[in-house]
């Protein structure tokens, strides 16, 4: 199968991906494409499977451990209040886990709604220059933890 998710891997492991932070056991750490939260970003499994159930018992506790403990550095890095974390799979048919930092600071009739409730197409686009700094905090945060692995 060819998805987003697909494609994004194979950028990331060419290390032609401006969106990539990180490689872990589980996967790679990328940019969400628009910064709908300060922090969004996402956790894509190497080698791509169609869903969590997909995984062994193993590699889904990685996958699942790996992405909880971005969750705590993008707390530490962000004054996010809480993180969100999805997995739908429902447009791009292969795991991918979005991980949102939520703010106290969002608009109150949005605040305690999904992620998917706020107008998307009314963000910018993610730009590698606005994103480097917050990029390489993120990265030596989970190299911190000793999660980040050569590509």
């Amino acid at each position: 199968m060819d998805t987003l998710i697909h494609r994004r891997v194979l950028l990331c492991n060419e290390e032609s991906f401006d969106q990539a932070v990180c490689r872990l056991s589980s996967g790679w750490v990328v940019m969400g494409d628009v910064q709908i939260f300060e922090g969004y970003c996402l956790l894509l499994p190497d080698p791509v499977v169609p869903h969590l159930n997909a995984l062994s018992g193993e590699k889904r506790k990685e996958f699942l451990y790996e992405m909880s403990v971005i969750g705590d550095v993008l707390l530490e890095l962000t004054n996010a209040v809480r993180i969100n974390y999805e997995m739908l799979g429902n447009v791009e048919p292969a795991l991918h886990a979005h991980i949102f930092p939520r703010y106290e600071s969002e608009p109150t009739e949005l605040r305690l709604k999904p992620a998917w409730s706020y107008d998307w197409s009314s963000i910018e686009k993610f730009n590698l220059e606005q994103q480097r700094a917050f990029m390489v905090k993120l990265k030596a945060g989970l190299t911190e933890r000793k999660l980040v692995r050569d590509s």
